[in-house]
């Protein structure tokens, strides 16, 4: 029986959607919006290998939701079938451990949540809003980045500042991209044959956004965001961690809290470090002799590599090391390096494996290496299509 399930991700100024089945790997169609709200808006719906393109202004995501809806009554499929709305949120606090049903309620602790991650929140809110006004015969099911990493250990997830601040502000260690962690650490088990229960993941999620966790025996018990998705990793325009004296410096210097907070989540990382945010384009750069990109990329891999170390204390050693996410993915240069600097650890890698590209599991790992190393794509509209189904037969 087919249950058609409608996934929406909306970001500030932007809408990617699908339709899917869960039961079925590949959506029933596809499609993004852009330039929300910014002028020369566009929309790509893509049903049945073909592609359909509209230029048009969306003022806001009400605005934009509604010409999915329509693209969806113009070119099919029609969405009379479907049986939920799942919409990925970043952020869901100490309140939203495990995906929920959306009601009024829900949506006004979503908007007091929005000062935890005020690049995410607001506009998911907004697109929940616009979504359940066209759709509002169908359940609407939110499903968090945050709720994989609310089994992180006390030790984990707690700051090291003073107890009655973090309890007064719910200051703590959240974590984000969960839905993805997830996904890729059960999906890593399934490949290799061998229960989840059973071992050690560190699942390395490198996007425009990076994150990395400890997986053990199927449950997180470290990541490296935090509070907000600006901790950890070097990502495409995000520092990842740095000083916390570093703001007070720079306020010294002149620059206001907007300006540096600006900074370090717009205009840092791979772009501040070497004006390029794609590993495509930061790779291209180091061939021509740019010694910038060069840098920049031995800074991401030596903040990378320096996590995994980490997280194999904290496990106990590592069964699986798992890339995934558009670099993990696709950047077998990033893959390498970061591998031959781990040798020393018992990695070894199988460097006709690394060139491979494709959309399948794969192991890049030769058979002489302690651990397994694997690329996994990610499919986080298919896991948040499984919540939702989940959220359903809960009641």
């Amino acid at each position: 029986m087919s249950q058609p399930i409608l996934l929406l991700n909306c970001g500030s100024s932007s809408i990617k959607y699908q339709l899917l089945d869960p039961e079925q790997t590949r959506p029933l169609a596809v499609g993004i919006v852009q330039r929300i709200g910014q002028g020369r808006s566009t929309l790509d719906h893509e049903v049945a290998g073909q592609e359909f393109h509209l230029d048009q202004d969306f003022a806001d995501h009400t605005e934009a939701v509604a010409a999915v809806v329509e693209q969806f009554n113009q070119h099919g499929p029609s969405l009379s079938e479907v049986i939920a709305v799942g919409h990925r949120t970043v952020h869901g606090g100490n309140t939203f451990k495990e995906s929920v049903r959306i009601n009024q309620a829900v949506i006004d602790k979503l908007k007091e949540l929005s000062e935890l991650a005020p690049l995410h929140n607001p506009p998911s809110v907004a697109g929940i809003e616009a979504a359940m006004g066209i759709l509002p015969d169908v359940p609407h099911v939110a499903i968090f980045d945050t709720a994989f990493f609310s089994t992180l250990p006390p030790a984990a997830y707690t700051y090291a500042i003073n107890r009655e601040v973090t309890e007064k502000y719910r200051i703590r260690r959240f974590g984000f991209h969960g839905t993805s962690h997830s996904y890729v650490s059960k999906k890593a088990a399934e490949f290799l044959g061998r229960p989840v229960e059973d071992l050690r993941i560190i699942v390395a999620h490198l996007g425009n956004g990076a994150s990395i966790s400890a997986v053990k025996g199927g449950v997180a018990v470290d990541t490296s965001m935090g509070l907000t998705p600006l901790e950890g990793l070097v990502m495409g325009t995000r520092s990842g961690d740095i000083d916390p004296g570093m703001p007070k410096y720079l306020a010294g210097k002149g620059m206001t809290l907007l300006e540096i907070d600006d900074m370090l989540n717009k205009a840092s990382g791979m772009g501040g470090l070497c004006g390029f945010t794609d590993m495509r384009d930061v790779v291209a750069a180091i061939d021509e002799g740019d010694k910038q990109a060069e840098l920049a990329l031995d800074i991401y891999v030596h903040r990378l590599i320096s996590y995994i170390g980490s997280y194999m204390a904290v496990l106990g050693g590592v069964d699986v090391l798992a890339f995934t996410a558009g670099v993990g993915e696709n950047s077998a240069p990033v893959r390498e390096k970061t591998i031959k600097r781990l040798e020393g650890l018992g990695f070894i890698l199988d460097d006709a494996a690394n060139q491979v590209r494709s959309k399948e599991p794969r192991e890049i790992s030769s058979p002489e290496s302690a651990v397994r190393v694997l690329v996994v794509p990610t499919n986080e509209e298919l896991a948040m299509a499984r919540e939702t189904l989940a959220v359903l037969a809960a009641g």
